[in-house]
C-alpha cells in the first residue's frame, strides 16, 4: 500500500494503517532522538512520546510537506521540549554501531591510532553538547544526519538563511571550543 493511502486511512482513524505507516519511521525517529538526548532510554521515551503525538495529531498533517519532514519536526520539537523541561544539554551519543573496534582484518590496524580517533570523536561530541540548542539541532541535521538546507528549514520551520546562519555560527563556536580544549591538552 502506498504511503499516501496509509496517511489517508490513518487520518480517518484506521489504527492498522497508522502502524504500517509508522513502522518504517520508528528506527529513524529513535536515532534522531538518540542524537539529541543523553542516553538510549531517554531517546526511546522521547521517540515514543513523539510517535504518540504524531498519532494524536495525524489529522493536522497538511500534506504541504512530506510526512517524514512533519514527523521529524515533531521528534525534534519533542526532544527540545523535554530538554527545556529538564534544563539539560543535548547529547549526541554514537549509534550502537559505534567505533569500538574489537578485531580488524586490516593489517595496518593500529590500536593507538584507533584510540586517538575515538578521543577526537569524544572531543567533537563534547563540543557539540556545549552549543546552543538551535545551533546543535541544525548541525546535527546537516552534518550528522545529512539533511539539505531546504529539508532542515522545513523541519525547523524557519528560513534557509536562518539555518545557514545557525550552522555557520555553530561551526564557528565548535572551532573555538575545540581550539580551547586542544590548547588545554597541549599545556600538560
Amino acid at each position: 500500500m502506498r504511503e499516501a493511502d496509509l496517511i489517508e486511512k490513518s487520518i480517518n482513524g484506521d489504527v492498522k494503517s497508522f502502524e504500517l505507516l509508522i513502522k518504517d519511521y520508528q528506527v529513524y525517529a529513535y536515532n534522531i532522538a538518540l542524537r539529541m538526548m543523553k542516553n538510549p532510554e531517554d531517546a526511546k521515551d522521547v521517540s515514543q512520546d513523539a510517535l504518540i503525538k504524531v498519532y494524536k495529531n495525524i489529522k493536522r498533517f497538511k500534506k504541504d510537506s512530506s510526512f517524514s519532514t512533519w514527523l521529524y519536526r515533531i521528534v525534534i520539537n519533542t526532544c527540545k521540549d523535554e530538554l527545556k523541561r529538564r534544563k539539560e544539554t543535548i547529547s549526541i551519543d554514537e549509534r550502537e554501531e559505534s567505533y569500538d573496534v574489537i578485531e580488524s582484518k586490516d593489517n595496518n590496524y593500529n590500536p593507538v591510532t584507533e584510540y586517538e580517533r575515538k578521543d577526537i570523536r569524544e572531543k567533537i561530541n563534547g563540543a557539540i553538547y556545549k552549543l546552543p540548542i538551535n545551533n546543535r539541532t541544525a548541525i546535527i541535521l546537516r552534518d550528522i544526519e545529512g539533511y539539505s538546507y531546504e529539508e532542515i528549514s522545513k523541519i525547523e520551520e524557519t528560513t534557509i538563511g536562518t539555518i545557514k546562519s545557525r550552522i555557520n555560527r555553530g561551526r564557528k563556536i565548535l572551532r573555538e571550543i575545540l581550539k580551547a580544549e586542544l590548547q588545554t591538552v597541549s599545556e600538560f
